[in-house]
């Protein structure tokens, strides 16, 4: 027990010492930034021998032609020093993601809906935000952290054997799932939204096309979950919110001269 105490409380003081770069939240970040990067590598490796790969012309020039600048101008901003690679996976599936360590991956079913470089842009800005915003590692440290309270609270109401223990795990995992976890998921969602809008506006992307975006995800979505047992703002919610910032945004200087938008 005392050992568990003494971990926990070690692993808590050197979390304390990590910042959000954009919105300075305090984080809760137990992985170096080199065991991110070759999480990430490993991922990608993993990912590209499972998937299938596009090979279609017009949809990996886009997503090179779009990416690079977005990522860009996220080195620019704020220095994350990835080695950045774009891929385009056959699927219907409108979706896209970002692992650590900058390697971008982006569906078919997706690119079939965008309209213009600016909503892909849009896409990618998030998903790139995630990455700078290091919230994979952020999930997979307050995971780590979850589990040692769960054995501490375990052991401190003396909790064990068949009759109780299972009881206990279920009460205990839909309490941190539902009252933690999904709650900072979807904080993580609405940091990505704007940071995504931010780098695609220094980028000289028109943001008003992300919430255009959004608006086409709200219509193509078949699946409703209530915000409250999800991971995800509800699109509506989501949409509110880049409006608001919207409004910040154009405030803030940028240089486009020479940049075909």
């Amino acid at each position: 027990m005392k050992r568990l105490i003494a971990s926990l409380a070690l692993l808590l003081f050197f979390a304390g010492c990590t910042k959000n770069p954009y919105t300075h939240r305090q984080q809760l970040i137990l992985i170096s930034p080199q065991q991110e990067l070759r999480m990430g590598l490993s991922a990608e490796q993993q990912i590209l021998r499972k998937a299938k790969v596009s090979h279609n012309p017009r949809y990996i020039e886009m997503v090179n032609r779009v990416a690079m600048r977005i990522a860009r101008t996220a080195e620019a901003e704020f220095h994350p020093h990835y080695q950045w690679e774009f891929h385009v996976l056959e699927s219907k599936k409108i979706n896209a993601f970002c692992l650590p360590g900058g390697k971008i991956f982006v569906y078919t079913g997706l690119l079939k809906l965008v309209d213009n470089d600016d909503q892909l842009a849009a896409v990618i800005g998030h998903e790139v935000a995630h990455a700078i915003l290091r919230h994979g590692s952020e999930r997979v440290s307050m995971a780590m952290v979850g589990q040692i309270g769960h054995e501490l609270l375990a052991r401190g109401m003396q909790i064990s054997g068949k009759r109780w223990g299972p009881l206990y795990d279920l009460a205990y995992g839909v309490t941190a799932q539902y009252g933690v976890l999904y709650p900072f998921s979807r904080k993580f969602e609405y940091e990505a939204d704007q940071l995504g809008m931010y780098l695609m506006y220094k980028a000289c992307y028109n943001p008003k096309e992300a919430i255009r975006f959004w608006y086409k995800m709200m219509k193509a979505s078949r699946v409703h979950i209530p915000e409250l047992l999800s991971t995800h703002p509800s699109d509506r919610h989501r949409i509110e919110a880049l409006q608001r910032y919207l409004a910040k945004l154009q405030r803030i200087p940028r240089k486009c001269k020479g940049v075909v938008q």
